[in-house]
């Protein structure tokens, strides 16, 4: 079985950040290796982790359709040509791999493009103990169940009113729907001082979460994704991932701990 991590949270509070540095603590942990889904249509989590995208989810469901008839009478059903080109579009790395949505690029509504991730989900990430799903924003991936259920459902939010209100509205959200999870982290991102927002002890007592976390705002992350550089690389004593590190230490699940 997996441990499915999935973050989310409103746009522009670092959520991929937070996904991206996730991956790099569990694999200096030993939670290897990792699956990194990027279901954000805007994929930017390659860039985070020091790898390109070439092809995605979307890109194959509109090669698939394109080439079916012709595949057909090569003797290759249409679920084969959509296996192997999902197989394609998977970039390999040391300790992790990575597999993006992408946007469909055709006409169409994003169902199809949803199911095919479903699958992609169930059949890919079973390969691999540790998941991590970096989700657009919303709660858009986790409500049309393209996950049936999360280890750690991971809130992301920066430390402003807006972003406390839209964190406690995703959690409520998460009610609503039904999604399952074991664990809850609430994340406050960018603080500006090492205090966290009076909200969110609110929030945290409401949603019952296991752990709440504030990143400090740091020169060094800002510049690394300002840049789109590789957080893989940033420097050992960064206090954004020593914090991230803490996390993975004390709430993922390990076999060989």
């Amino acid at each position: 079985m997996s441990y499915l991590i999935a973050d989310t949270g409103k746009g522009g509070v670092g959520k991929t950040t937070v996904s991206a540095l996730l991956v790099k603590q569990m694999l200096q942990n030993g939670c290897r290796p990792v699956l990194a889904i990027d279901a954000d249509p805007n994929s930017c989590l390659d860039a985070a982790l020091g790898v390109k995208v070439t092809s995605t989810v979307g890109r194959a469901r509109e090669e698939v359709r394109d080439e079916a008839a012709q595949a057909v009478k090569s003797g290759i059903s249409k679920q084969e040509l959509l296996q192997l080109k999902i197989a394609e579009s998977l970039v390999e790395s040391s300790g992790f791999d990575l597999i993006a949505m992408g946007r469909p690029e055709g006409a169409g509504c994003y169902c199809y493009a949803n199911n095919v991730l479903k699958s992609v989900i169930a059949e890919i990430s079973s390969q691999y103990p540790f998941v991590v799903l970096d989700n657009e924003a919303g709660l858009e991936n986790l409500s049309r169940r393209i996950v049936q259920k999360v280890d750690m459902m991971v809130l992301v939010s920066d430390a402003s009113n807006t972003g406390m209100r839209t964190m406690a509205r995703l959690y409520e959200l998460a009610v609503e729907m039904g999604i399952a999870y074991d664990k809850l982290l609430l994340v406050v991102n960018r603080l500006r001082s090492d205090s966290l927002p009076p909200q969110i002890e609110e929030i945290s007592s409401l949603a019952r979460a296991d752990a709440v976390v504030g990143l400090p705002d740091d020169a060094e992350i800002a510049d690394f994704s300002e840049n789109s550089r590789n957080l893989l690389t940033l420097s050992p004593q960064n206090p954004v991932a020593a914090k991230i590190d803490s996390v993975v230490k004390e709430m993922i699940k390990h076999p060989n701990r």
